[in-house]
């Protein structure tokens, strides 16, 4: 068989089962490509030609993965146990939620460097997951230290092995702490993912999601309940010109309602600029006036 054919035959295959995406693809031929490349052993950037053969052996071991895709429902990063963020590969697995923050495309592209200073060296990388954010940022801003914190062991037991594997050791300290609690010293800068999914929404969830840590995801009736004790919190935590990169998903309304009184600045995403919000120091207090 071709191997633009065997793809095809697993995005069908996909298609069928209506199997649920957003965790490294958003529709099933992307996602039978991930896939069936990552069963070849090929490069996942690879360029499919018409004349490219896959023997017998390899076809039948695609489709098992592709099958598997379907009865378990389960991500497949968790299938693969690699993750790619912004072209930078991270191992993944159940105890921590797929990377996928808009946050990481910000960081990329320079999104928020003006509001950054030349002094601007200590970060947080607050509900780290697995690492990415701290990884990414580490390597966007050479010359910055990166605290990742999470209150997951099992997080962070996957975020250690991210920081080896970008050798980034000397330069990221993984930290247990529920919020802020535990987190020591102020920042310049602080990126945050947090559990923000509506009640609503959770209850709604595809089985692939479902599959993922609910504490990483759950954040109470409106989406909130981290965000409130967060900024009650975080301002003793911000040196005087420190920034706040926050990820609220889908949940702008919510978040709206709950803080009517915050100058936030709305930055652009590939997902619109409903997605990711700046806050500075400044506006932060003004709202505890």
């Amino acid at each position: 068989m071709k191997l633009f054919q065997l793809i095809q035959q697993g995005a069908d295959q996909l298609v069928l089962a209506k199997v649920a995406f957003g965790h490294g693809t958003q529709n099933a031929h992307d996602e039978a490509t991930w896939l069936t490349l990552w069963q070849l052993k090929l490069p996942l950037d690879l360029t499919v030609s018409d004349d490219l053969q896959v023997s017998t052996e390899d076809v039948i071991a695609c489709a098992a993965l592709i099958q598997k895709r379907i009865s378990t429902r389960k991500p497949a990063a968790y299938l693969t146990q690699e993750a790619w963020l912004q072209g930078i590969p991270f191992y993944v697995d159940e105890r921590s939620i797929v990377p996928r923050s808009f946050i990481a495309e910000l960081i990329v592209d320079g999104a928020f460097d003006g509001w950054l200073l030349e002094s601007s060296h200590h970060f947080l990388d607050l509900c780290t997951g697995n690492g990415s954010l701290a990884v990414i940022c580490a390597l966007a801003y050479p010359e910055i230290s990166v605290v990742a914190a999470d209150i997951s062991p099992e997080a962070l037991a996957i975020a250690k092995i991210n920081v080896d594997k970008h050798h980034m050791a000397d330069r990221i300290q993984l930290v247990q702490s529920d919020g802020l609690k535990d987190v020591k010293g102020k920042f310049d800068c602080i990126v945050c993912n947090p559990p923000y999914v509506c009640q609503a929404s959770m209850n709604a969830l595809p089985d692939e999601f479902n599959a993922e840590p609910k504490i990483a995801l759950a954040g109470g009736v409106d989406g909130m309940d981290f965000i409130r004790r967060l900024f009650k919190e975080l301002a003793s935590h911000m040196n005087q010109q420190a920034i706040l990169v926050l990820e609220i998903g889908n949940e702008r309304a919510h978040f709206e309602i709950a803080f009517p009184k915050l100058e936030a600045v709305w930055l652009e995403t590939s997902a619109g600029e409903d997605q990711v919000l700046l806050v500075t120091r400044e506006a932060l207090m003004n709202i505890f006036e």
